[in-house]
């Protein structure tokens, strides 16, 4: 009971409060660069190692260095320019 309580709040696919705590974290996350797919820990879910792993190099490079990215303009206290800025990323955009 308690597992399938849990499930339906985390997945934003059911639960619509999830969803909207996932647009507002993507909405803060776009303003470095990001996405919301970028911030999934290999080291954390096994699942999510192998399905990194399968991924094309480019796509690899391409999370890096949005990383990369993020981790400087934060170090500068300074958000992407909006021009820069992606406004709204398809279902397709998404790797994992």
């Amino acid at each position: 009971m308690a597992s399938w309580l849990m499930k339906w709040m985390v997945d934003p696919k059911r639960n619509w409060l999830a969803a909207l705590h996932k647009r507002a974290i993507s909405n803060r996350l776009r303003k470095y660069g990001l996405r919301y797919d970028d911030l999934y820990d290999p080291m954390y879910d096994l699942d999510i190692k192998e399905a990194l792993n399968r991924l094309p190099r480019e796509v690899i490079d391409a999370q890096n260095q949005r990383l990369k990215r993020a981790m400087d303009l934060s170090m500068k206290h300074e958000y992407l320019p909006d021009d820069l800025q992606v406004r709204n990323f398809r279902k397709a955009d998404s790797n994992i």
